[in-house]
């Protein structure tokens, strides 16, 4: 309705059938209830966690972090756990969980929780590139992570980041490089989300197989050992090309996109909690997570979970 379009406009131009878009609840909402059903579901209370990392590409104010609230809305403790905030785009929730992960490894922690919590309907162009627009969808979801005795974790993790496609996509205003006091027309302008598709798509056609197959060099894995693929929810296109390009069949690579569309760093954990409680995903498989993120980053975990 908000695209003036008729019913199923969405579907038939890029594929999407139906995805959230908050009305009500705001960013912290949504992080709170995804960080408590993630604390529940490991059986675990407010003050067993001593970490804890918002993963995602648009905080809820500049400063402080949106860590700190969530902690608190959480009902975690002054004083109980580090919080702190991961930024690297669409990549935040792998970035997170590979810090988690060595962050455990070292000892100094027992329990991480990561959530990532995206409001994308905030900042779209949705009166001037409606097909841009129509990709995202609002959501979150949480992982917690603690260290394990037996063989399930994490094989390995790699990123690699191009700049040359730094211009793909961008949200200019929010930090310091427009002023609003000096020049708010430019600031206003620069608060809706602009994304070039085509030249993000051959800047990734051009990489990303190389990427992946340096990532699965690391792990000692061959594609065809790959169990399960939850992927970056980036576009249909981008989808179709990793099933098509990269070797994996369509029947292991998770795909909510047609239900949920892009949302951003919530993407992946969301496909995660989905393949998991529909039993597509299950104890001692090889699961890559895998995406790419604003930058031009390209980001990927080898786990055996």
């Amino acid at each position: 309705m908000r695209l003036g379009e008729a019913p199923g406009w969405t579907e038939q131009h890029v594929g999407i059938a139906s995805r959230y878009i908050c009305q009500i609840e705001d960013q912290i909402d949504l992080a709170e209830m995804a960080g408590g059903q993630a604390m529940a579901a490991a059986g675990c209370a407010a003050t067993d966690i001593d970490l804890l990392i918002f993963a995602a590409a648009v905080p809820y104010q500049s400063i402080p972090a949106t860590a700190p609230l969530l902690q608190r809305r959480l009902g975690i403790p002054d004083g109980r756990c580090a919080a702190f905030d991961v930024n690297s785009t669409c990549l935040s929730f792998l970035t997170a969980s590979d810090i988690a992960a060595s962050f455990l490894a070292g000892g100094n922690y027992k329990r991480c929780l990561v959530v990532s919590s995206e409001i994308a309907s905030r900042g779209l162009p949705w009166e001037t590139d409606p097909l841009v627009a129509s990709l995202f969808g609002d959501g979150a979801a949480a992982a917690l992570f603690a260290p394990g005795d037996g063989t399930a974790g994490v094989v390995a993790a790699r990123m690699e980041t191009y700049p040359s496609g730094y211009e793909d996509c961008a949200l200019g205003a929010g930090g310091t490089r427009y002023d609003f006091h000096r020049d708010p027309e430019a600031f206003a302008r620069h608060t809706v989300f602009e994304m070039d598709g085509r030249a993000l798509f051959r800047h990734t056609l051009s990489f990303f197989e190389q990427f992946l197959d340096r990532l699965l060099s690391a792990a000692g894995w061959r594609r065809d050992e790959v169990d399960l693929v939850i992927p970056h929810q980036a576009s249909p296109a981008a989808l179709s090309h990793l099933a098509d390009r990269c070797g994996f069949g369509s029947q292991c690579i998770v795909n909510i996109m047609r239900d949920h569309g892009n949302q951003i760093a919530a993407s992946i954990p969301t496909a995660l909690d989905l393949a998991r409680s529909s039993g597509r995903l299950t104890d001692g498989m090889k699961m890559l997570m895998l995406g790419t993120s604003a930058g031009l980053s390209f980001g990927g975990l080898a786990m055996i979970v």
